[in-house]
Order: structure tokens, then C-alpha cells, then sequence
């Protein structure tokens, strides 16, 4: 008897404290970013298999759809650009419904936001793109120009598993200093902390929702490259507005490419989840948020989550079998021959003088725009394109991104200027040969750092170490930042003036302000940048490349030694031990 009162008593207690508590309501957000067009599980630059993609993305939404738990299915941009399934129904095959709104719609995608990348992808594409989908793009800080009002929807109320879900989607803002105008026009590009106090009080006062998401396409650093966290419209706004603004349960982040999960602390003191499954769907970030609906509506959250690696897991069969054409399609258009190289050429010599693989695209540059000089760097930190035929897939190696080429106005001055901030974001300055060549990252000792899969870290982004072509000069890094070039004459051997204004090639994102070669280096005020644009191509400097080299006969590519690191025997001795600090024992250049 005393025991079976004893059950009754906890029975009734278990009893009092779920009401007390109130119904329990749990739901999974996954999350891909920066896919960069790696629809299906095939490498098609390198032209071989690959073990991470949306196909293998299907296989594990199913997993956990045959769990019969709510989730919702979100991506962060940046989808457009990348791998050539996006170029090729970007570009070549336009009149049909494009791969990625197809695919994303099989998957079931509830909402995407816009990445910078799927807005330099232009117009045409991306809203082509927007119309096809089965779910809503968002971008709540891209707004018509000379309004609040957004280009795209600012967030998307999903209603599943008994809870009311906001979905609050905003984009980096720098888009602006990356990217030509007409590729964005119509819009401008908020400040993201300003705009998500505006949207969070909206959307709680409106909509009423139990759980609130902020799914950004910006990264997690805000001093990232040197910016200011607090200036207005930083571009990886993402974690200072998790910190600023209170209401999010979780802050999805994207377009810095780095597997992240972790915990800040809200305004209020509350923990707010940050998610980045980095790129190249790669991995997929999974956030499971239980909410306790109390009697009196006070809503109890706990958030927690992780990155799913999508390795090891196979591709999803009816996803393949969806896009087998589409396959064959783009397989057939990257596997055309296009010419032939007659020696192989690498990335890895770029850094350390005058390299036949950035020489090969100043030149086509020079070619194609008549300028007087032309300015390039590496846009893939390591690649090789061999000798032997060459197909339009190696065309991604030679130039990875979309940019458009364009002729800008400088006088002498303001190249030599440009040059000296190139060189000062790339090359240290040395005392004697044992001292580094290149920038690096390093501990007070000085010691080099080295990165979580053990590569050595360079100070600054390599795709902003920008060369010349057409002028000889050299770089004297026993000298400081500022007075390092000297520039002794044109490539036809005429006299360079400093104070002539010259034609310069340059590609989109540099001529738009980029990098900061053209403000802080040559020292041209933001607003007066646009103004020295003499001429820019219709498409990507990629397709220009491709009918160029397309029409020519078989390609010898060479370093044309326009330019040189001096005092030589400094840089001797460090080239031979920094190729391998680098690259290892494969340091070879071509």
C-alpha cells in the first residue's frame, strides 16, 4: 500500500510540473553556405569526383526528415558563383530554369539568403533565380535605392512543429567597394546592426514568433583585414549583432569560408547560438532549439548545435537521377578543348618575382584593352595548369571569379603609389637574408603560425598581392613600405613620367575599390573612384580568356621579368627556404 502511494504521489508531482512548464516544442535549422555551385559530387575543374556537395547534402536532410523531427532548411548565399554547374546556366545555357533553383526546390529549401557573390553573378541571373524558387531570397538591409524598403524579402515567418519560426536574412554590405554598380543597381546596402534593430522590433511586434533566426550572409571576424569592428557597415557584422541586438535564439553566418560553432552573450545576458558551416557544403550546421510554451505564454528556449561534415556521406540517388542531365551537360562543356599549353605554369613562383602564370593574364589583359599597363594577382593561392591540351575547365584554374575586366585612368604617381601599397601588404622588410620575404602571421617570438590544417599563415589575402606588366621596376625590400619601387622605364623602352596619365587594366573588383589599392594606395578619394573608369568588358574576363585563347595557336606561356625583389642575394636565400615553408617539398615552380 505504502508503495503504491508512494507511485501515485511522484506520478502527481511529474504531473504539477509539466503543467507548471507547459508544452515542449523542439526544432532542427540546418544550414548550408557558400556552396559556390557545388551541386553534385563531381569536381568539375579538376575533373574528377568529389566528396562533398548538395547531393550529399540530400542524403542527410532525408536522414533527418525519416526522423519525423520538425526542420527547417535554410542556405546563406553565395550559391550563384563557384563550381561550373553555376557559370555554365549562368552564362551559357540561360533559357531554362537554372540548376540552382532546381535543385534547391527538390531539396525543399524554406529560404536563402543573397551572398555578394550571387549579386556579382548580375541581374539577369539572380533575379531569374529568385522568380524560379519555391521559398523566398532575403536581404533586409539591401534596399531600394532612396528608400527602407528591401530589394529582396526582409524575413520569412515558417510555421512547423507547433512553433512560429522568423527567419531575419541580411547580407554583407560591402558590396559596394567589391563590385561595379550596374551589377547592383537599384539597391543599397545597409548597415547590419542598424538594420537588425529595425527588423527584430517588426518582426516581434507583428509576427509574435517563439523562435527568431538571423541568417547572415557575413562573416565572424569584424576586424577582418584590418576594419574597424565598430564602423558603419562593417562587412562580418554578423556576431556584433548578436552581442548588440537582443531577440535572436541563433545568428547563421556564411562568406568568410570557416567552420565555426560557438556561444556569445547577448545584450540581455542571454547565450545566443553562432552557426558557419564554412563552404563548399562541405559541412552543414545543425541547431536544435527546444522552446517550453508556459501556462502564463512565457516562452523557455535552450539552443544547441553543430557542424555536420557531409564526408563519408553518399550522394542521395534521386537527387542524381533529378540532375543526370544536367551532368552530362556541364561535363560536356568543361571537357572542350580549347588550346594547347607547351609548359606547365603555377601560382607558387607569384610571390617571390615576375611569373609566366600572372604574366599570361596581364598580357591577354593588355591585349584585349589596348592599356598601357596592366595590374594582376594570384586568385588561387596554390594552382597548376599543366602542359599539354587545355579545356575550358583549366579556365577556372587561370581565373577563378566572374570579375569583369576594366581600364582605369592613373597618372605615374598614383601606379608607383598603388605598387608601394601592393608590396607593403605582401613583402616584409629585410635586415639580412635569414629574415622572412613574405608576411606572415607570428607569435611574439616571431615564430610563424600555422593554420588548423597546418599550413603556414600569410599576414594578408594573396588575391590582393597585385604585380604590374608593361613597366620594368623593382621592389627593393631592404628599403621601408613607401620607398620601395623604382620604376626606370616602359615595356617599348620609353621613359615612365610620373606625372603622364596612363590606361591601366585592372579587374572589376579592383577598379570598383577593392583591396584598397586605389584609395589608400594611390590615394584617389572613395567618391572620385568610379569617375576613373575608362572602359570595362560586357561579360567575365574568364569568357574573354576563353575566345582569345580559343583563336590563337598553341600557347607558350612565359615570364616576361618585367619586374624583380631586390638585393638579390636576400632574396635568393629566402625564396629557396620560403617555397618550402609554404609548399613544402613539392615547392617546385614550372
Amino acid at each position: 500500500m505504502t508503495k503504491r502511494f508512494s507511485l501515485l504521489l511522484l506520478f502527481s508531482l511529474l504531473t504539477v510540473v509539466v503543467f507548471a512548464q507547459g508544452k515542449k516544442f523542439e526544432i532542427t535549422i540546418l544550414q548550408t553556405s557558400d556552396v559556390h555551385g557545388a551541386i553534385l559530387p563531381f569536381d568539375f575543374i579538376g575533373d574528377k569526383p568529389q566528396d562533398a556537395s548538395l547531393a550529399q547534402v540530400a542524403t542527410y536532410v532525408k536522414q533527418v526528415k525519416a526522423s519525423k523531427k520538425p526542420y527547417i532548411l535554410l542556405d546563406n548565399g553565395d550559391i550563384l558563383q563557384g563550381q561550373p554547374e553555376a557559370y555554365y546556366y549562368n552564362y551559357i545555357k540561360t533559357d531554362v530554369p537554372h540548376l540552382i533553383s532546381r535543385s534547391l526546390n527538390f531539396m525543399g529549401y524554406d529560404a536563402a539568403t543573397v551572398g555578394n557573390h550571387d549579386i556579382e553573378a548580375g541581374h539577369p541571373i539572380y533575379d531569374k533565380v529568385v522568380k524560379e524558387s519555391n521559398f523566398p531570397w532575403l536581404a533586409a538591409n539591401a534596399v531600394k535605392a532612396g528608400t527602407h524598403d528591401p530589394y529582396f524579402k526582409p524575413y520569412v515567418i515558417i510555421n512547423r512543429g507547433g512553433l512560429k519560426v522568423a527567419v531575419l536574412g541580411m547580407i554583407t554590405p560591402g558590396i559596394p567597394g567589391w563590385l561595379p554598380k550596374d551589377l547592383w543597381s537599384g539597391m543599397e546596402f545597409d548597415d547590419m546592426v542598424v538594420c537588425a534593430t529595425h527588423w527584430i522590433d517588426v518582426i516581434k511586434k507583428k509576427e509574435k514568433p517563439d523562435v527568431i533566426i538571423g541568417l547572415f550572409h557575413s562573416g565572424v571576424d569584424p576586424t577582418y583585414g584590418g576594419a574597424d569592428s565598430m564602423a558603419v557597415k562593417n562587412e562580418n557584422a554578423g556576431v556584433i549583432v548578436a552581442m548588440k541586438v537582443a531577440g535572436f535564439d541563433a545568428i547563421l553566418l556564411g562568406h568568410d569560408h570557416s567552420p565555426l560553432y560557438k556561444k556569445v552573450a547577448g545584450p540581455t545576458g542571454d547565450s545566443v547560438v553562432i552557426a558557419n558551416p564554412g563552404s563548399g557544403a562541405r559541412f552543414v550546421s545543425a541547431v536544435t532549439i527546444s522552446v517550453i510554451k508556459g501556462k502564463n505564454g512565457k516562452l523557455t528556449k535552450i539552443a544547441n548545435g553543430k557542424l555536420v561534415p557531409m564526408k563519408g556521406v553518399l550522394a542521395d540517388k534521386a537527387f542524381m537521377d533529378a540532375f543526370a542531365a544536367d551532368f552530362e551537360n556541364v561535363k560536356a562543356f568543361t571537357s572542350r578543348p580549347v588550346n594547347t599549353f607547351q609548359r606547365s605554369i603555377t601560382t607558387k613562383d607569384a610571390y617571390f618575382g615576375s611569373s609566366a602564370f600572372i604574366d599570361l593574364i596581364q598580357d591577354a589583359q593588355m591585349k584585349s584593352t589596348g592599356a598601357d599597363i596592366s595590374f594582376a594577382a594570384p586568385l588561387s593561392f596554390v594552382t597548376t595548369v599543366d602542359s599539354g591540351t587545355i579545356y575550358v575547365r583549366d579556365f577556372f584554374k587561370l581565373y577563378k571569379y566572374e570579375n569583369r575586366l576594366y581600364t582605369v585612368s592613373l597618372t605615374g604617381d598614383e601606379i608607383r603609389k598603388y605598387l608601394e601599397y601592393s608590396y607593403g601588404q605582401w613583402l616584409n622588410t629585410m635586415k639580412s637574408p635569414s629574415d622572412y620575404l613574405l608576411l606572415y602571421e607570428t607569435d611574439k617570438a616571431g615564430k610563424v603560425l600555422v593554420d588548423k590544417r597546418g599550413k603556414v599563415k600569410i599576414k594578408n589575402r594573396y588575391y590582393n598581392f597585385d604585380s604590374a606588366y608593361g613597366i620594368y621596376y623593382t621592389v627593393d625590400v631592404s628599403k621601408p613600405v613607401g620607398e620601395r619601387i623604382t620604376i626606370t622605364k616602359m615595356a617599348n623602352g620609353d621613359a615612365f613620367d610620373l606625372t603622364k596619365r596612363y590606361k591601366v587594366a585592372m579587374n572589376s573588383y579592383r577598379a570598383s575599390g577593392g583591396g584598397g589599392h586605389l584609395t589608400e594606395g594611390a590615394g584617389i578619394p572613395e567618391s572620385e573612384v568610379a569617375s576613373r573608369t575608362i572602359s570595362m568588358s560586357k561579360g567575365d574576363f574568364r569568357m574573354v580568356l576563353l575566345d582569345t585563347f580559343s583563336k590563337s595557336g598553341p600557347i607558350n606561356p612565359q615570364s616576361a621579368n618585367y619586374w624583380s625583389i631586390i638585393p638579390k642575394e636576400f632574396v635568393d636565400v629566402a625564396r629557396d627556404r620560403e617555397m618550402k615553408l609554404l609548399f613544402g617539398s613539392n615547392s617546385e615552380s614550372h
